[in-house]
């Protein structure tokens, strides 16, 4: 299929409807669907033939003008009765407003339309000394009938690795491919749906749905082992958007990757960067985690710019480079050089967040005062580490706590407060803000998740609508019951009055919590 990308300027809003009058700046053309999967399996370093029907029209033509700049040979077959499906999305200042779809899928191929297919793959697959790879993108879209499907199924030992990439996999039980690429909602149709005409053979289907609420990476794992059984697949991925991927290969070991939280518009097209890195992963022999972690990197690698994402061996290197440890902080003022290297500038947290995220990991955020630590901060900061792979705790500035909480607090000075968090073994980045709210900082580092301590719903946190624009989830954890900061300052004030003749403050006793700090 045609990507087509319209990016337009929003003047006014029209006269004769209450919409905006848009002003077209520029068109970007790109390969899609299995396209784009070819191009991307190209950029990695593959050489990469595509064969597909195409429509005897001008999105045909300008989709082999992209095949030919990415270097994809061109294996595609003309059909005068089809149209080359496009996507047409029509954007405003980044956002897309509308998508058109043009090309139906009520014509599938006519039977000479499906022998063209038939030989051009047996001769593509015969050209070479040794049996090629085999991707296999099936979007539903009429272009792999079922007599076509039963043909690949029939003759799956032309070919070494296959990977497979369909929307309904029920079709195409018996097929015994290397690897399966499902999202979430195709795991589930799978688990519940039938076999193919073509497969002999299948077993009784019934797994069911994930009861409503559930967690998908949970429900996900759970039926991993199913999956492959169901499919004969030797490597499962379930692809699960913004939750990243959980795979399973064939010694039964389960594996994790996260993903970046972006606009939609940033993530067209990131599945065919996974498919595509997953499968060279596969067919060069590399272990189920190393592929696993390399066909993430692609994804998250490709997500920076809307458009159609594409990932090269240049961005993939570049992500693969490790992660150097965070620099000698400039934001906290420490008496002497022990501050511990994790307490750092906004500067360094933004550098030391890019690269971890460039390597998959998920990125907890969470600030507050923690003027005095106790053992519902420990509890609440331990429960919101295990909601990613790094967390990210940000500090008010003694200046701030004071605006916030009042002139006696707070009770610890800021580098006091930073380095007793930093030793937290939870704790990954601890960093000091001026500010009364943390949007900034939220809007610089993007966090995967936001969470705020307190018995309440996530919707009355006054940061969840920034956090959900910028891609990332909201979560709020109760503390442990009577242990608040405030709580034992109240304590401790009271037992110093009660040791001090008829409640006296002062004296020999030192300064008291109410009395101001040299």
């Amino acid at each position: 299929m045609l990507d087509e990308w319209r990016f337009a300027d929003p003047d006014r809003l029209c006269r004769e409807a209450p919409a905006p009058v848009l002003t077209l700046r520029r068109r970007q053309l790109a390969a899609g669907g299995a396209a784009n999967t070819a191009v991307n399996l190209a950029a990695l370093g593959a050489r990469p033939t595509l064969v597909a029907p195409i429509g005897s029209d001008a999105a045909g033509d300008d989709l082999r003008d992209c095949l030919d700049r990415a270097g994809v040979r061109d294996r595609t077959v003309t059909q005068s009765d089809w149209s080359t499906p496009v996507k047409r999305r029509l954007l405003a200042a980044d956002q897309i407003l509308l998508r058109e779809d043009e090309g139906s899928d009520d014509d599938p191929l006519t039977a000479d339309g499906v022998r063209q297919l038939q030989d051009t793959l047996a001769a593509v697959a015969t050209e070479l000394p040794a049996a090629p790879t085999l991707v296999i993108c099936d979007y539903g879209l009429g272009a792999l009938p079922e007599p076509l499907r039963c043909w690949l199924i029939a003759h799956r030992d032309l070919f070494a690795t296959v990977a497979l990439d369909a929307h309904d996999l029920t079709t195409w039980q018996g097929l015994r491919p290397t690897v399966i690429t499902p999202s979430f909602t195709e795991a589930t149709r799978l688990l519940t749906g039938g076999a193919s005409e073509c497969h002999a053979g299948s077993g009784a289907v019934g797994a069911g749905s994930p009861p409503i609420g559930h967690d998908r990476t949970e429900f996900a794992q759970t039926h991993l082992v199913e999956l492959r059984e169901r499919t004969g697949a030797e490597v499962v991925a379930v692809t699960l958007d913004v939750d990243g991927t959980v795979v399973a290969g064939a010694d039964g070991g389960r594996h994790r990757s996260r993903a970046t939280p972006v606009p939609a518009s940033q993530a067209v097209g990131a599945g065919d960067a996974y498919l595509a890195a997953m499968t060279l992963a596969l067919a060069t022999g590399a272990a189920v985690p190393a592929a696993t972690h390399l066909a993430q990197l692609a994804a998250t690698a490709t997500v920076a710019d809307t458009g159609t994402c594409v990932c090269d061996r240049e961005r993939l290197l570049a992500a693969l480079r490790p992660v150097a440890p965070p620099a000698r902080p400039g934001g906290v003022t420490a008496a002497d050089d022990s501050t511990p290297s994790c307490v750092v500038d906004t500067e360094t947290l933004i550098e030391a967040v890019a690269r971890h995220r460039a390597e998959g990991r998920r990125i907890v955020f969470t600030n507050g005062c923690f003027d005095v630590l106790h053992r519902g901060h420990v509890r609440y900061l331990d429960q919101a580490r295990t909601l990613g792979d790094l967390l990210v705790v940000a500090v008010n500035s003694d200046e701030s706590v004071r605006r916030l909480k009042g002139p006696e607090r707070p009770v610890n000075p800021v580098e006091d407060r930073a380095e007793v968090l930093a030793a937290l073994s939870c704790v990954d980045f601890v960093v000091v803000f001026e500010e009364d709210s943390p949007a900034s900082l939220i809007e610089a580092v993007r966090p995967d998740v936001y969470v705020k301590g307190g018995d309440y719903p996530p919707e009355m946190v006054p940061e969840a609508p920034l956090v959900r624009r910028l891609g990332g989830q909201v979560r709020t954890l109760g503390y442990v019951p009577d242990r608040s900061t405030s709580a034992i300052i109240d304590r401790i004030r009271a037992h110093a009055a009660d040791r001090r003749p008829n409640g006296a403050t002062g004296g020999d006793k030192g300064p008291s919590l109410s009395e101001p700090r040299s």
